[in-house]
C-alpha cells in the first residue's frame, strides 16, 4: 500500500527540520533529538517513582502508573521504552504508558534501563530482567493480578521483552502471561529485504540502525547472542503468547514478521498484525499518526483479555 498520508506529512517535515536519527552524528546529537512527551490529557492515572532491585544487580529506576478509576487486581505491564538501546528513557515514553495505562486499565511499569554505549550489551537486558522480577515479586502492592504479568516493547524495548521472555522459560521464572512486541529488533541481520528496500527515505535508516547495534553490541561474536538477537535462539517452544506488530515501511518489518512466524511454528499462540502504509516508531506519536490510536487500542484488549 502506499504511505499513509499521516506519514507522507511527517516525512516531509521531518526533511525540512533536518536529517535527526536518519544520519546521526553522535550520541548526544541523537540523545537530544528524543523530547519528552507529557500528555496533555487529564488521564485517570496516578504515577509513582520507585527503584527495582533483584540482589546483587545494579538498582533500576522505574516509574509505575496505576489507573484510577478501577478496582482489584489489575494486569500488570512492564514496559521496555524504545531508541536502539542508545536513546530514550522514562520521560521520552511518559506519555505512551500514561494512554497505555488509561486505555488497558493495567498497572504500567516503565524501565528506565541502562543506555549503551557507556553501558553496552548486556546491560540494558540486565536491567529489564531485574525490573521484571521485582515486578513480579512486588505485584501485589503494586495493585495488579499475580496470574496476569505482561511485557512489551517497541523498537529496542520491543528486543528486551523477547529476551525477558527467553530468560524466564529458561529460569522457570518469573511467569509471564503475554509478550506485546511493537517493531521489534530480533536480529541483526541487515540483509532482509526491508533493510533492503527501506534502507533509506522512511524515518528509522539501515545506517541508524547500524550505528545502534554498533553501540549496543560492540563485539560482533556476541550478536548472535538470544539475548542480543532473540531470533537465534535454538529454540521458541514454551514462550509465553505474543502479539508482534509491524509497520510496512520500517526495515525491521521482515524480522519482526519472521519473528512471529518461528513463534507460531514452536507452538505459541501468536497474534500479528502489519500496520500498512506506516514507518516505525508511529505508536507513541499520537499527534501525529491517527493509527497510532487503533495500534494503541489493540494493545488495550490484548492486555485487558491476557
Amino acid at each position: 500500500m502506499p504511505l499513509d498520508p499521516d506519514v507522507v506529512r511527517f516525512l516531509d517535515e521531518l526533511s525540512q527540520a533536518g536529517p535527526g536519527l536518519a544520519s546521526p552524528l553522535s550520541v548526544a546529537t541523537a540523545r537530544s533529538s528524543i523530547q519528552p512527551d507529557v500528555s496533555p490529557e487529564a488521564l485517570a492515572v496516578s504515577t509513582e517513582d520507585r527503584t527495582a532491585s533483584r540482589g546483587d544487580a545494579p538498582t533500576v529506576p522505574v516509574r509505575v502508573y496505576r489507573p484510577t478509576n478501577v478496582d482489584g487486581a489489575v494486569p500488570t505491564v512492564v514496559y521496555y521504552h524504545g531508541g536502539g538501546w542508545v536513546v530514550g528513557s522514562i520521560e521520552t515514553h511518559d506519555r505512551l504508558c500514561r494512554e497505555m495505562c488509561a486505555a488497558s486499565g493495567a498497572v504500567v511499569v516503565s524501565v528506565d534501563y541502562r543506555l549503551a554505549p557507556e553501558h553496552p550489551f548486556p546491560a540494558a537486558f540486565e536491567d529489564a530482567f531485574t525490573a521484571t522480577s521485582w515486578a513480579a515479586e512486588e505485584i501485589a502492592t503494586l495493585g495488579g493480578n499475580p496470574e496476569r504479568l505482561l511485557v512489551a516493547g517497541d523498537s529496542a524495548g520491543g528486543n528486551l521483552a523477547a529476551a525477558v521472555c527467553l530468560q524466564a522459560r529458561d529460569q522457570r521464572g518469573p511467569r509471564i502471561a503475554l509478550q506485546l512486541l511493537i517493531y521489534p529488533i530480533v536480529d541483526h541481520d541487515f540483509d532482509r529485504p526491508s533493510y533492503v528496500d527501506r534502507a533509506d527515505g522512511y524515518f528509522l535508516t539501515r545506517r541508524t540502525m547500524e550505528w545502534f547495534w554498533d553501540h549496543y553490541v560492540p563485539h560482533r561474536d556476541d550478536r548472535d547472542n538470544p539475548l542480543a538477537s532473540p531470533i537465534k535462539a535454538e529454540s521458541l517452544e514454551g514462550l509465553p503468547p505474543a502479539l508482534v506488530v509491524t509497520a510496512e515501511y520500517d526495515p525491521l518489518r521482515d524480522e519482526g514478521f519472521e519473528y512471529a512466524e518461528r513463534l507460531r511454528a514452536a507452538g505459541v499462540s501468536v497474534d500479528y498484525t502489519d500496520y500498512d502504509g506506516m514507518i516505525h516508531g508511529f505508536l507513541r506519536r499520537f499527534d501525529q499518526f491517527e493509527r497510532s490510536r487503533v495500534l494503541l487500542e489493540e494493545l488495550a484488549q490484548a492486555i485487558k483479555s491476557a
